[in-house]
């Protein structure tokens, strides 16, 4: 007589005890390890973003502080005619404003700074940079536009705003526009008169 084996009753209840017990100490790992995609992904921009602007000021300091034909300062970075700060008070000489391409002001970080400043410095300092807008309304229309940019204050106080989209809050299916505000979201700065970048981390 041929006797037959499997699982007893007690034996399957407790091998669905321990894979809930793993469920439970697994998902949250994997919650967390988006968070932390998120905040590698605003650090590894930020630092990008610094290291461009550092290498358009050292390229303009190595050939000697050039000026474009309407004497502000430049320099051909990779192929792009940036147009750089003019020193004054605050203002240290020499950090990306624009691309000549773009429109070339600001270089005073007066008026002529706006937004679309912060937008064409960010597509201009990088060789692929994911897209980005100034416009809350574009950002929510357009699902391959990754990132939001933002501009507060005037001449040395002056900064750009970048946000990665995914982590701003939302009313309903759209994202909600966070102004210029450093919590909300994870974002970085960049300060136009000294070239510092600060990164926000502000997970939800």
């Amino acid at each position: 007589m041929n006797k037959q084996s499997g699982f007893t009753l007690i034996e399957l209840v407790i091998v669905v005890v321990i894979l809930g017990f793993l469920a439970v100490t697994a998902i949250p790992k994997f919650l967390d390890l988006t968070d932390q995609a998120k905040q590698a992904n605003i650090e590894g921009m930020a630092g990008g973003f610094a290291t461009a602007v550092s290498l358009a000021r050292a390229q303009w300091e190595a050939e000697g502080r050039p000026k474009d034909s309407d004497s502000k300062n430049s320099v051909d970075y990779d192929g792009t005619l940036l147009v750089l700060t003019t020193e004054a008070t605050g203002i240290r000489p020499g950090y990306v404003v624009s691309s000549v391409a773009g429109g070339g002001s600001g270089s005073t970080l007066g008026g002529g700074f706006t937004s679309d400043n912060c937008v064409d410095i960010w597509q201009s300092i990088f060789q692929q940079p994911p897209r980005i807008t100034d416009a809350i309304a574009t950002l929510n229309s357009d699902n391959s536009i990754d990132y939001l940019a933002a501009k507060s204050g005037t001449g040395a106080t002056t900064l750009c705003h970048f946000y990665l989209k995914e982590t701003l809050n939302k009313d309903g299916d759209n994202f909600t526009d966070p102004g210029t505000a450093t919590t909300t979201g994870n974002s970085f700065t960049y300060q136009p008169a000294d070239s510092s970048v600060v990164v926000y981390i502000n997970n939800n």
